[in-house]
């Protein structure tokens, strides 16, 4: 693998109101890891309904005529996109620049966001994206339509960003059940810089004599890392302990792994990852 590949901090700009925290979020990654920052416009293909059957009504000519017209509006919104599009890329690097993020570059795409995250998946290390599109910003219980779908295709972290970037996070919690994505999520933390300097959290949702040996365990991998850690097991619902908890603790950043359960469990019982994207305040970083 080229060093060029797995590298890059990529965030997702629109013309949603978050499109300014993703940038700010991205760039204080991509300066903490010394990484490449490149920020991403995806212009999404609009689906053209099909003419309907005119024949009884009007001739073939004033149909050519009609698609000429439709073809020659679609030309036009594409054009106004893509400046459009410049537009915000061009405020995004120079807000990018200002925060110390040395030669951010930019780039334009067609096509689905998710197709195109997918294609470039090798070259991303974190993947930095707003809660919600643009248009979707005022839909608070809800998460963007794309999300979930985007989060389940890339293997890659993905940062969510929620509310605006006041300053470098100092205080982070990890949520950790012992599992397998857990694991292997509580692994790539305390072999990233990212986390170095900061304060980690680790909190457990759960009771037994196996839960706590479990998470004892987790905070030896980070200590062996030299992360500063502070270990909580919590009692009751899973979703309202981590956000109690977080409130409590000033916590600006919460870590966890991405879809862990089964569809099935998933299915019947509903998602703690998308819980926790419809309800949290603070940005979550969601590790696969």
């Amino acid at each position: 693998m080229s060093t060029t590949q797995r590298s890059t901090i990529l965030a997702g700009i629109d013309g949603s109101t978050y499109s300014a925290a993703v940038t700010d979020y991205a760039a204080w990654v991509a300066i903490k890891l010394q990484a490449p920052l490149k920020l991403l416009h995806n212009i999404e293909h609009r689906d053209t309904p099909p003419l309907m059957d005119l024949s009884g009504s009007i001739g073939l000519g004033s149909r050519e005529e009609l698609l000429e017209e439709l073809t020659s509006m679609e030309e036009r919104r594409s054009r106004i996109l893509l400046e459009q599009g410049k537009a915000m890329l061009q405020e995004a690097s120079q807000r990018a620049l200002e925060s110390g993020c040395p030669q951010p570059e930019s780039l334009q795409r067609h096509g689905s966001l998710e197709e195109t995250l997918v294609e470039m998946e090798e070259e991303i290390r974190v993947l930095v994206v707003g809660i919600r599109g643009e248009g979707h910003e005022n839909r608070e219980n809800q998460v963007g339509a794309k999300l979930e779908s985007l989060i389940r295709s890339l293997h890659r972290p993905v940062l969510v960003v929620n509310r605006p970037f006041e300053q470098p996070p100092e205080r982070i919690m990890i949520a950790y059940d012992g599992g397998e994505v857990s694991r292997k999520a509580l692994d790539m933390v305390s072999l990233s810089p990212l986390y170095r300097g900061l304060e980690c959290h680790l909190v457990h949702v759960g009771q037994g004599e196996r839960e706590s040996e479990q998470l004892q365990e987790g905070a030896a991998i980070l200590k062996q890392a030299g992360l500063q850690t502070t270990c909580a097991e919590l009692k009751g619902d899973v979703q309202e302990q981590l956000e109690s908890y977080y409130h409590q603790h000033d916590i600006e950043l919460m870590v966890m792994g991405a879809f862990g359960q089964s569809r099935l469990r998933e299915l019947l019982f509903g998602s703690l990852t998308q819980r926790m994207l419809i309800n949290s305040n603070i940005p979550l970083l969601l590790l696969r």
